[in-house]
């Protein structure tokens, strides 16, 4: 049997759970300019995936990459589920959002 597949899933699944709580942070914290990081870690990422050889190193740093990536359009998200009122808001960053 050859469990690379399934590796690679399972590694895949808890890297974008690992993700979610990230992106529910950052912006609770440190609002929707952290964008820029995302952005970098997942371009650098992605790159890299590219040159690795270990097929789960590269596959690891593929997954990472793109979850970065999909986490900059998710922390804009983050912010409208807050103004609606679904997440609790940071009361430091009140000034941020268009809901008082």
């Amino acid at each position: 049997m050859y469990f690379t597949g399934i590796s690679i899933a399972i590694m895949t699944f808890l890297t974008i759970g690992i993700w979610h709580p990230i992106v529910i942070k950052t912006e609770y914290y440190l609002g929707t300019r952290f964008w820029v990081v995302y952005l970098l870690i997942g371009i650098s990422c992605c790159l890299a995936a590219l040159f690795t050889s270990n097929i789960y190193l590269s596959s690891f740093l593929g997954v990472f990459g793109a979850s970065a990536l999909w986490g900059i359009g998710e922390l804009f998200e983050q912010k409208k589920r807050v103004e609606k009122g679904w997440f609790p808001m940071n009361p430091k960053r009140k000034h941020e959002y268009s809901r008082s």
